[in-house]
């Protein structure tokens, strides 16, 4: 039995491998899996490959979709003219839970981090200015999480926006400092996009 010692090792390390996935959760999934029906495992396998093999980063706004551009951004009843700059996917999903915004989004894919040699030229900042010289977009809103990090590049991103004369705000405080936006509550990102001030 010890390849199957083995194997059941081998999808426990995996699952832990997940956020939020302690050892003991992947035990627990791990045995769930060695006993739930076959179907419905292999349709969890495929849904896995499927989302690999099919979901891409939307040219416009870098969300996740299966098109070309996401449903967010070919969404005619959404604001064209207001853009939130978000860091990661996770936090697009956190504001659209709100129900509070209903402009588009551009995700730059991370901050700023010296420590962890991540500069200006590793996020999609450039793909945000050339997006603004063509778009008509009447106000930015730079929702970078507030850590050092997330200021720092709401900062960078203001210097480089200024000149082409976009109004910029920044969400309201209330989004607790160093906190991430994925897990703050709807009425506290809700409050925080109905007061956001100007940069």
């Amino acid at each position: 039995m010890k390849s199957t010692d083995r194997l059941v090792q081998k999808l426990i390390t995996s699952l832990n491998k997940l956020p939020d996935i302690s050892k003991k959760t992947a035990e627990r999934l791990a045995l769930y899996m060695m006993t739930a029906p076959k179907e419905e495992i292999e349709g969890l396998a495929h849904a896995i490959l499927d989302l690999r093999a099919k979901l891409r980063l939307c040219v416009k706004c870098g969300n996740f979709s299966e098109q070309e551009t996401c449903s967010i951004c070919r969404d005619p009843g959404r604001d064209q003219t207001i853009v939130m700059v978000v860091e990661e996917p996770r936090d697009l999903w956190a504001i659209e839970r709100t129900g509070q915004y209903n402009g588009l989004y551009h995700i730059i894919q991370g901050r700023i981090s010296p420590l962890d040699n991540v500069g200006p030229a590793d996020l999609r900042i450039r793909q945000l200015i050339e997006r603004i010289k063509k778009e008509r977009i009447r106000e930015l809103i730079i929702a970078t999480t507030p850590t050092r990090e997330g200021d720092t590049t709401a900062n960078y991103i203001a210097q480089k926006v200024r000149p082409l004369g976009i109004p910029m705000t920044r969400l309201a405080s209330g989004i607790p400092v160093g906190g991430d936006l994925e897990y703050a509550d709807q009425v506290t990102l809700s409050c925080a996009i109905k007061g956001r001030v100007t940069i």
